[in-house]
Order: C-alpha cells, then structure tokens, then sequence
C-alpha cells in the first residue's frame, strides 16, 4: 500500500473511533433522533408522524417511519406490534417503488425474527435485504444486512462459517468510519473469543469496543460491550465485584434507553457472576426474574439461557437430580430444535458439571465435534459480498 493509501486507511480508521454514532433506522421526519433516544419516545413520535405520512397518501414517508416504529417495538420487546410494523412498512415500500426502503423493512423483520428464534426466516429475509439494499444503491442497509447474516450464525454458534465475515465487516466499518458498526463487530468477535475461551484476546476487544463507544457516544454499545467485559472478568478473574460493578453501569445506561432485551441479559448476567461465585440463592432469584423477562418478550435465546441457569441454581441447591437431568434433557431437545447449537452444547457442559450426565433421550447428532451448516444457512451466507458496500 503506498503513503496516500495508508493515510485514507488511518484517516477511517480514526474516524470510526471518533465519530458520533447514528441510527440510519431512523428516517425522514424522524431522522434527527439520537441513537440513545429512549424508545418510549421514539415510538411515540414514530407513531405520530407515520399517520401523518398516511394522512397525506405518502408511502415513502409511511415506509421511514413505519420502520422507526418496528425498531422501536422490537426493542421494547412488543414483538406483535413489531412484526404488523414492518410488514406495513414493506407493502408501502414495495407500493412506491422504493428498493432501499424495501430493503431496511425485510431487515428489521429478519432482526425480529432471529429474536424470536425463527432462524431460517432470519436468514431468508436479511439474505433478501441485502439484495435489495445493493439493488437500490443503498450500502448502509446492506452494510446491516450482511451484519445480520453474521450475527444470526454467530449466535447459533456456527463461528466456521460467519467468523470471516465478522472481520470483513470490521475492517469495512473502520474504513467508511461507522462507529457503531466497528463497535457492533469487535463485540460479535470478542463473543466468539469469550466462547472458545480466548479470555484475553476477548477482554482486550471488548474493551476496545466500550473506548469507541463511549467517544462515538453510542450508549448500546457501550453497554453491550461493559456486559461482555464483565463476563470475562468474572469466569476468567472470578472477580465478582468488578463485574458486578460493570454490569451496573451497563444497567443505568440500558434504563435510560428502554432497552428491554439487554436488561433482561443483564440480569441474567448476573446470575451468571453470582452462580460462578457460589451465591446460589441470589443467581436462582435473577434467573427467575430473567426467565420472566425473556418469556413475556417471547425471546427464546434468553429464555433457554435463563432456563438452563437457572436448573443449574436449583441443582446446587440440593434439587433430586433426576428432576435435573430430566429438565436438562427437555431443554437441549428443544434448543436442537430451534437451532442454537452454542446453547444445546451448553446444556451437555452443565450435565457433566453437575455430575448428572449423560442426559436421558436421544443425542442429537449434530452434538458431535462440530455443528455442520443447516442448507439454508449456507445458501443465504453464499450470498454475502462485503466487497459491494465499497
């Protein structure tokens, strides 16, 4: 790379790590929101002047801030409301002509339904607004897109298959200086570190990730990249006042938005510390009060994660471990099912942990060594070229 080159490269680079955060899910007459904006707000502005939009036969208009409404409900865990939001959001795209709006509604409803653990429709609908968004020239969404795609494999535990694109897409959002997505990949990295027990490699990422944050002044992030901070600190550390401490400020910064789901993750979290610290009262209550969270979201990731926590709890506790063993066997049965491969080998560690193994029932084949790529997760990875967002 020549001189000229290498001062483009740093000059992004910088950017990226100083430049303010923004939320391009936020459009037209909502576009001046903040990323931090509480959801609260955003929802009711977003309704306000998405009847206006309507009132005035608008369909791009109607598209913008019928996908600010979506974003909105998704995140405060209103799932119902969010999955009517962009599918209205689409059908005025579509009746506009407006590719790139079509493409930011498919990718909200495929962020929606990986949340709701509906992988392959996650797949099928980001792998979809990716080709929309370069269809309509639109790099940003596209840019989402193909985060969607990797973070969708990422959480299913497939790190084969999406750990590149991680890299590219970091190396991507350095260069365009987008603070929030070099925050959103250096986490996604340092998460697939933390769970192959990288611990180091993944506290320096994290907290890298937190630095840009808080300088972009994007506060999810920072609060996303604290919790991860706090895990490391506690299963590599056994700090538990440390993380503790962490994770209290990610809490103050996730109230003031609304973010529902991270609350929920933070209290879980939290379990997490306390359980590794022997506290098996205090992890049993936050496991309940997570598990309460994630089942009124209908969010199946942390239910399962909160589920599984929480049998771990009770078992210390002095639980007959067949009732245990049992649980544990109905708990990887179903997250076989639904596809968090990460998640069901968690359920076979905590078995041995607890001295309970192995689980009664059927072992599912895909437990073994490695988790090969369900077809349609293939297919929609096959689609994704970082390249084209240059």
């Amino acid at each position: 790379m020549d001189l000229m080159g290498l001062t483009e490269q740093v000059t992004a680079v910088e950017a990226g790590e100083s430049g303010k955060a923004s939320a391009p899910e936020y459009q037209g007459a909502l576009g001046s929101l903040s990323v931090n904006a509480s959801l609260t707000d955003v929802l009711a502005r977003g309704v306000e002047e998405l009847r206006a939009a309507e009132s005035a036969g608008d369909l791009k208009e109607t598209a913008r801030c019928s996908l600010a409404v979506a974003e909105a409900c998704r995140r405060l865990g209103r799932t119902a409301e969010a999955d009517q939001a962009w599918k209205a959001g689409y059908r005025a795209a579509r009746a506009a002509g407006d590719a790139a709006a079509m493409a930011w509604a498919l990718w909200s409803g495929g962020t929606l339904a990986r949340q709701r653990g509906a992988f392959r429709l996650a797949y099928r609908l980001l792998a979809l607004a990716a080709e929309w968004g370069e269809r309509g020239g639109d790099v940003v969404v596209r840019g989402y897109s193909l985060a969607g795609l990797a973070e969708t494999g990422r959480i299913q535990g497939d790190y084969a298959a999406v750990e590149e694109l991680h890299e590219q897409l970091l190396a991507e959002a350095r260069r365009r200086g987008e603070a929030r997505h070099t925050v959103w990949a250096l986490e996604g990295i340092a998460q697939m570190h933390r769970n192959t027990g990288a611990y180091d490699r993944a506290h320096a990422l994290f907290e890298e990730a937190a630095e840009i944050a808080d300088r972009a002044e994007d506060r999810r992030g920072w609060a996303w990249a604290l919790r991860g901070m706090a895990d490391v600190v506690s299963v590599r550390d056994g700090d538990v006042e440390q993380a503790l401490t962490l994770l209290s400020r990610a809490e103050a910064a996730c109230r003031t938005m609304e973010l529902r789901g991270a609350l929920a993750f933070n209290l879980k979290m939290r379990g997490n510390v306390l359980y590794r610290a022997g506290r098996y009262d205090q992890a049993r209550e936050l496991y309940t009060r997570a598990l309460t969270e994630f089942r009124d979201m209908a969010e199946p990731r942390g239910t399962a994660l909160s589920r599984l926590g929480l049998a771990k709890a009770r078992a210390r506790l002095g639980r007959d471990s067949a009732e245990t063993a049992a649980e544990l066997a109905v708990l990887r049965t179903e997250l076989n099912r639904i596809g968090l491969h990460h998640a069901r080998d968690m359920v076979d560690k905590a078995a041995a942990e607890l001295g309970v193994g192995p689980l009664p029932g059927p072992v599912p084949r895909a437990a073994a060594a490695t988790t090969p790529p369900d077809a349609y997760r293939a297919e929609a990875l096959r689609a994704t070229d970082v390249a084209g967002l240059r």
